[in-house]
């Protein structure tokens, strides 16, 4: 009877239990499960408004000859090479010395970085883009510091646009990571600094064999995230170069976004494009984890 009893019991709650999370299993399913199974499906149909048709995998192979499609995977990838490596090292640099304790003022310094993550897309992409146009500040200062010559056209230059890309992102994103590093740093018992002094280890020492290895997991989850971001780069690419010149800055996201509503929409080709980023920033994530996660100790 117990026994019975028990499991009666057992089965209530369990109900009770589906019952309380039932609200929130159907959103979820509604808002999230729904858009991507659809927009899945979505990938292997062509047609416009709300008349489509089962093309097989003629989007994909549409993405071969796609010049526009290469060029923005190119430029996404640039971004990601080249602007994810230096802002997860010079946010775990920040973090580390803004983590001494010696440091005066280290408040203000912690807001004055993290600040840039916080403010607007928009009014941080339009501030870029007048500080680095041919006559704006940047230029100015560095003719009068004589560095150069001739102005720098940051946003009509191919090579320019990127670097002034990449320039925007480290300036926002750093801070955000740096958080992750400062944060961790904290959890780090003092004795260990104590007595890899106490052994004759110098900063450098210390930073290469005690904090980078006990942050590998905040430095494997900050990259992960960070070329999660990237991949999915839209408003400096929109509201700074336009994705100009003739496409140098244009990704991904900027060329779904041309598909659906600058060009004639094309919510198939668009829906395949996207799957082409889901695609990349799962072998990524799962590179990185690979190569950061397995060895973690």
């Amino acid at each position: 009877m117990k026994a019975k009893k028990s499991r009666g019991v057992e089965s209530s709650q369990n109900r009770d239990g589906w019952l309380f999370i039932s609200v929130v299993l159907i959103l979820v399913g509604i808002f999230n499960v729904y858009p991507v199974v659809s927009s899945f499906l979505l990938s292997f149909q062509t047609g416009k408004g709300a008349v489509y048709h089962f093309n097989g995998l003629d989007n994909f192979f549409r993405l071969v000859k796609d010049k526009v499609f290469v060029q923005a995977l190119m430029n996404t990838f640039t971004y990601f090479i080249f602007q994810v490596p230096v802002m997860i090292v010079l946010a775990l640099a920040i973090a580390t010395l803004l983590n001494d304790p010696k440091l005066k003022f280290k408040g203000f310094f912690r807001t004055a970085i993290f600040l840039p993550c916080v403010t607007s897309l928009v009014a941080y992409s339009v501030l870029f883009k007048s500080m680095f146009s041919t006559e704006g500040l940047v230029n100015k200062i560095l003719i009068n510091l004589h560095l150069i010559s001739t102005p720098i056209p940051w946003i009509l230059d191919p090579f320019w646009a990127k670097v002034l890309i990449i320039i925007a992102l480290t300036w926002r994103w750093t801070g955000y990571n740096m958080i992750f590093y400062l944060s961790a740093l904290q959890n780090i018992d003092p004795s260990i600094y104590e007595a890899a002094r106490i052994d004759g280890a110098s900063k450098f020492r210390q930073f290469t064999s005690i904090i980078v290895p006990l942050l590998k997991p905040v430095i494997l989850f900050t990259s992960v995230m960070s070329t999660i971001g990237t991949l999915q780069l839209f408003d400096e690419s929109v509201n700074i170069t336009n994705g100009g010149p003739a496409n140098a800055t244009l990704t991904l996201s900027h060329y779904i976004y041309n598909i659906l509503f600058r060009f004639t929409p094309n919510f198939g080709y668009a829906a395949t494009i996207s799957y082409v980023i889901v695609f990349f920033v799962a072998i990524l994530a799962f590179a990185q984890n690979k190569v950061a996660g397995d060895n973690n100790d």
